[in-house]
């Protein structure tokens, strides 16, 4: 059993609001009565099954769906609002998949295409692991086992090795650490022999990667697009942005100069966006 959370606009990072009215979990109804307490809907009730997040097919934001759990319900008079936590352990998968298992998902004769919140009495995970393991990826130089274990607390810093930078990682250990977050580079963990392997694992449980691209490094360029690949919360800094691969100049990034005022500002803007992805 899961909840199916359809929306034109598509789902925000954490919450997100359904009017009232496209709330169908109905009192009378066998699936939805379980969901009642004293005739009103019971948000512990709600709370103790997955969710997947769809943006309607056609509507405005990325034609793909996404597993949650739900973390709390407000119902107002006229909207309810919904603040959840994504899986990112588990890949986002298309509409047009979706939509190719309308009995199995329980969809409907309005598919995905219909803003809506409705209960749906289908073992969802049994159907997103066997499309999942369709599409699995399995590199032949490193394991992404680590992927599994993601600790939403680390931030993962890919860099030059190089004395230059090294108080540059400095400052983002302090700005990192300051607001509760811990932090990490490869050079300070030994538990492989290959290094690919402990650069790899820290990206993948880090909740957020960010990657000087100061000088061209292509190490560096490697690790991001690794990070990108798999999902991982990536921000970009550069003291350059010529530095800044081409395919990467449309994304969003932050520019520092190597002195004491330069790394002050890049603290101060890496704790704003680090906060605004934790929606603090």
């Amino acid at each position: 059993m899961f909840h199916l959370l359809v929306s034109y606009q598509g789902w925000p990072e954490s919450g997100g609001t359904l009017s009232r009215s496209r709330v169908y979990i109905r009192e009378g109804d066998p699936i939805g009565s379980r969901f009642y307490t004293n005739g009103q809907l019971d948000v512990v009730k709600l709370k103790e099954h997955p969710a997947l997040l769809v943006t309607e097919t056609g509507g405005n934001g990325p034609q793909f769906a996404k597993v949650a759990y739900i973390t709390s319900v407000v119902l107002g008079p006229s909207d309810a609002s919904i603040q959840y936590v994504t899986d990112n352990g588990i890949f986002p998968i298309s509409n047009t998949e979706l939509e190719g298992h309308p009995v199995e998902l329980g969809l409907g004769r309005f598919g995905l295409s219909h803003t809506c919140w409705r209960v749906c009495d289908v073992d969802l995970f049994k159907l997103l692991l066997q499309n999942q393991q369709k599409r699995a990826v399995s590199p032949k130089v490193f394991s992404l086992e680590a992927a599994f274990a993601q600790d939403e607390n680390l931030v993962s810093i890919m860099m030059p090795f190089s004395a230059e930078f090294n108080p540059i990682y400095t400052t983002l250990q302090q700005a990192t650490t300051a607001i509760g977050f811990s932090c990490v580079r490869a050079d300070d963990i030994w538990e492989h022999h290959t290094i690919i392997q402990d650069i790899v694992n820290i990206i993948a449980r880090a909740k957020v990667v960010v990657c000087d691209c100061s000088g061209k490094n292509p190490n560096v360029f490697y690790e991001a697009g690794i990070a990108h690949a798999i999902g991982k919360e990536v921000i970009l800094i550069t003291q350059s942005e010529h530095d800044i691969p081409f395919d990467l100049r449309h994304l969003r990034y932050i520019r520092y100069l190597p002195n004491g005022e330069g790394l002050g500002d890049l603290s101060v803007s890496l704790q704003a966006k680090l906060r605004s992805i934790r929606g603090w």
